[in-house]
């Protein structure tokens, strides 16, 4: 591992506060994050096919229809 000097603009850490778009919109995620992170990844598991055919075509940075 190499250490690098840290880039202009480089966050050091994200943090959410969706309490706005709760209260001016009345949105609020369907599932939590942990769960989300499992059903996207239960999702890439089980489509290791367009996972393939998209790293072939060369997709960095486009957008690739399932």
């Amino acid at each position: 591992m190499t250490y690098v000097a840290d880039r202009l603009g480089h966050d050091r850490r994200y943090a959410l506060d969706i309490s706005k778009i709760e209260r001016e919109v009345g949105w609020s995620p369907a599932v939590d994050f942990a769960e989300g992170l499992r059903e996207t990844v239960r999702w890439y598991l089980g489509h290791e096919d367009w996972l393939a055919q998209a790293a072939r075509a060369g997709t960095r940075g486009k957008r690739v229809e399932s």
